[in-house]
């Protein structure tokens, strides 16, 4: 693990943080599952260099980023898509969207469970709260991807039986990953936290 650990951080330093991510905040109102009923997941297109800050962010929180081998598809309940609209709701309203001040690495760090914070760091947050209530950490994915108007962005990827289901930190209702507004970049591996795909 440790020399996984090193060569990836070799060479996301190589590479430099590919994916900027922005703050944005929360809207709209709370809402079921909305857009197209039909399953669909995002297709990975092969391995890619994890962003740098995910790198650190990892180096410095290897709890978060740690697989509890629970199952890689999640068959989704009701109970469990109300925690997943409550999670949801719960961080975009009381996390504060803020970008990363310029002169910190990068200009990008990751961090978890903070009161304000860019989109990953939403994002990091669902998934850690999700992961305490008993969630498997291989149905819960970071995504990077960019918004309409072209400004990085990263979300939580959540795969059911339903299909990809999208915890963004800019809407209250949580959408399949083909009815966002989103052009997808990149996503962590469903099997080992420190790996990524490129889509």
């Amino acid at each position: 693990m440790k020399k996984t650990f090193v060569t990836l951080l070799a060479l996301a330093l190589t590479a430099g943080n590919a994916c900027s991510a922005f703050a944005a905040g929360p809207a709209g109102f709370a809402r079921g599952l909305t857009g197209n009923s039909a399953v669909s997941y995002i297709s990975e297109k092969g391995k890619i260099i994890p962003p740098f800050a995910q790198v650190l962010f990892c180096a410095q929180n290897p709890t978060e980023c740690r697989d509890n081998n629970g199952p890689a598809v999640v068959a989704l309940t009701d109970e469990q898509m109300l925690q997943l609209k409550n999670v949801n709701t719960s961080v975009n309203r009381t996390m504060i969207g803020r970008n990363d001040p310029g002169n910190e690495l990068n200009g990008d760090v990751w961090k978890v469970n903070v009161r304000s914070g860019d989109c990953e760091d939403f994002a990091l947050t669902k998934r850690s709260r999700l992961i305490e209530m008993g969630w498997s950490s291989r149905a819960l994915r970071i995504a990077t991807a960019y918004t309409s108007s072209g400004e990085g962005h990263a979300v939580l990827v959540v795969r059911t039986d339903k299909g990809d289901l999208v915890l963004d930190n800019r809407k209250s209702s949580i959408k399949n990953w083909r009815d966002t507004d989103l052009r997808w970049d990149k996503i962590q591996s469903g099997t080992d936290p420190y790996g990524w795909y490129r889509l």
